[in-house]
C-alpha cells in the first residue's frame, strides 16, 4: 500500500481536499495519513482538525506550528517553523507521497519539507491567477512540485508554460466542487438548524426572512488597509438593510484589523441583523450558500462553489485578481456606495443563475486518489521546454 501524507493547514484547505481524503481513504492501494497543521490547529480559526476527526478520519499528526501575531513576520516565521516540524515528521512517517493545498504560507512550508526530503510532491490548485504574495507562493510550489492536479484546463495550460511534463499535469476539477454536488443531494440545512448547531455570538436571526453572507479575508499584500476594507464592506451590508451571516476571517497578516473592524462594528451598533461564526462544516456551509440571496467579499468560495451553485457574488477588491469567473460573479472596489449598489444588483439574480462548471463536474477526489495510487512516482523533475 502506498503511504500517502495529506496535509491540512487552515479552515478553507480541509473544504478544498475533504472528497481527496475520502477517496484515498476507500482506496485499498492507498494508506492515508492526515496531518493537520498551523491554524488547522487553533480554536479561534475553527479548529479544523476536531471537525476532521468528526467525519470519521483518523489524524495521524497535529502540528503546532502556527507563529500568532497576524503580520507578515508572523506568516515567515510560521513558514519556517512548520518547514522544521514537518520535516521531522515526515523523516519519521515515511510517506510514499505528501499531497498539499493550494497556496498559503503553510503549504510552501509542507512543499519545501518534502521536496528536500526527496519525498514525491502532489500539489493541488496550482496554476491559477489571483495576485499578491498568494501569486508567487502557488506557482513556487508548482516548480517544487512533481505532480499536479489542477481545477480546469486555464490552470493547466498555465502550469504547461511553467515548464512542467505534460505527462505529470491533471485537470482533475477542484475537490470542492465536489462538495457542491453533494450540498445538493444533502437533507436540508436551514437557518434556524445552523444557529442552533453552531451557535455563534451576535443578533438572533429570523429563519423565514431571506439573509446574505459575508467572507471577507485581509489582502497580505494590503494588511495595513484590512480594518478600513472591513469597514467599507461592513458599512455597505448593514445599509442594505438585509440580515447577514459573517463569518471570521483566516489568520493572514491583517486579520487582527479585520476582526477589530468586525468588534468596532459590534460595539457601536448593536441593533445590527449580523450574525458571527467561527466556523461552519463544509456541506452545512454550502447548505446556507444555496439558499442565500448573495455572497459577499473576496473569499474563493464564491468563485468556485458558487459559480457551481448558481450563487450570487459580490467580489471585493484585488483579492481574487484574474481567476477564472463565472457569471456568477460582479467585481467592485472598496468603496461602501459601490458594494451596496453592487448587492441590489446581485440580490435580484438569485435563483436565477445557470450551473457553471469551470472548476469540476465533481469526481475530483476520485480521480485524484486513483492518480495517487497507479502513477509511476518519482522525486527529480527537469524544466519541459
Amino acid at each position: 500500500m502506498r503511504r500517502i501524507a495529506v496535509v491540512v493547514t487552515a479552515r478553507p484547505s480541509y473544504s478544498r481536499v475533504k472528497t481527496v481524503l475520502e477517496a484515498i481513504a476507500s482506496n485499498s492501494d492507498l494508506d492515508l495519513h492526515i496531518v493537520t497543521a498551523a491554524s488547522a490547529n487553533i480554536d479561534r480559526y475553527g479548529d479544523i482538525t476536531k471537525v476532521i476527526q468528526r467525519d470519521g478520519f483518523e489524524v495521524t499528526a497535529k502540528v503546532m506550528s502556527l507563529v500568532e501575531g497576524e503580520n507578515p513576520e508572523a506568516m515567515a516565521k510560521t513558514t519556517g517553523l512548520s518547514v522544521l516540524e514537518l520535516s521531522s515528521l515526515f523523516s519519521n512517517l515515511k510517506p510514499d507521497m505528501v499531497l498539499t493545498v493550494a497556496d498559503r504560507y503553510e503549504t510552501i512550508a509542507t512543499a519545501i519539507a518534502s521536496t528536500y526530503l526527496n519525498i514525491p510532491l502532489a500539489h493541488l490548485q496550482g496554476g491559477e491567477v489571483t495576485g499578491n504574495i498568494d501569486e508567487k507562493v502557488r506557482h513556487a510550489i508548482t516548480k517544487l512540485a512533481d505532480f499536479h492536479f489542477v481545477a480546469n484546463e486555464d490552470a493547466r495550460t498555465r502550469v504547461l508554460k511553467m515548464g512542467e511534463v505534460p505527462e505529470t499535469v491533471f485537470n482533475t476539477g477542484c475537490p470542492s466542487i465536489d462538495l457542491a454536488v453533494r450540498s445538493l443531494h444533502t437533507p436540508e440545512l436551514d437557518l434556524a438548524a445552523a444557529l442552533n448547531l453552531y451557535g455563534g455570538v451576535g443578533v438572533q436571526l429570523d429563519p423565514e426572512a431571506g439573509y446574505l453572507i459575508v467572507l471577507q479575508h485581509p489582502v497580505t499584500s494590503e494588511y495595513m488597509d484590512a480594518q478600513e476594507q472591513l469597514k467599507k464592506t461592513i458599512q455597505a451590508v448593514d445599509a442594505y438593510g438585509l440580515q447577514a451571516l459573517f463569518f471570521w476571517p483566516n489568520p493572514d497578516a491583517g486579520s487582527d484589523l479585520t476582526s477589530k473592524a468586525i468588534r468596532t462594528f459590534r460595539e457601536s451598533k448593536p441593533d445590527n441583523k449580523i450574525h458571527f461564526f467561527k466556523n461552519i462544516e463544509p456541506v452545512n456551509f454550502l447548505q446556507l450558500l444555496l439558499k442565500a440571496k448573495c455572497i459577499i467579499g473576496n473569499s474563493s468560495v464564491a468563485v468556485r462553489e458558487c459559480a457551481f451553485l448558481g450563487v450570487p457574488a459580490v467580489n471585493i477588491g484585488t483579492r481574487q485578481a484574474l481567476r477564472q469567473r463565472g457569471k456568477n460573479i460582479l467585481d467592485v472596489p472598496y468603496d461602501t456606495d459601490q458594494i451596496k449598489a453592487a448587492i441590489k444588483v446581485q440580490v435580484a439574480k438569485a435563483g436565477m443563475l445557470e450551473q457553471d462548471t469551470i472548476y469540476g463536474d465533481g469526481t475530483a477526489g476520485v480521480q485524484i486518489a486513483k492518480l495517487c495510487a497507479e502513477l509511476t512516482l518519482k522525486s527529480s523533475k527537469y524544466i519541459c521546454y
